[in-house]
């Protein structure tokens, strides 16, 4: 799942899974080495690639929407999701999974 790049679905779980992986560590690793040990610097890194991802996340759910005819509403929990922490992998099991495991279509 965090690798996994084939195709717009698991581009989203990928992407999804390292936001949300990036969120926690902002969370519960940078932000106490801010403000208990003073270290400016993880915060700025984690914050920073957080950021990036967040914004890939963000593009990827509205590409998904344009390219696999998605409702609006499920776009807007993928964005909601996104800034749960958490939320990613919940809509990672609950939406983008099931989505993944049904046969595509093969366009000759």
């Amino acid at each position: 799942m965090f690798l996994n790049f084939d195709g717009t679905i698991n581009r989203l779980r990928s992407v999804g899974s390292w936001e949300a992986v990036s969120y926690l560590l902002l969370l519960f690793v940078a932000m106490p080495l801010k403000y208990i040990w003073h270290k400016e610097a993880a915060v700025e890194i984690v914050g920073m690639l957080h950021g990036l991802l967040w914004m890939v996340y963000v593009g990827l759910a509205v590409f998904g929407q344009i390219e696999g005819h998605w409702r609006t509403q499920k776009t807007l929990l993928f964005l909601l999701a996104s800034l749960l922490p958490f939320g990613p992998f919940v809509a990672d099991a609950k939406l983008l999974r099931p989505m993944a495991d049904r046969p595509q279509k093969i366009s000759s």
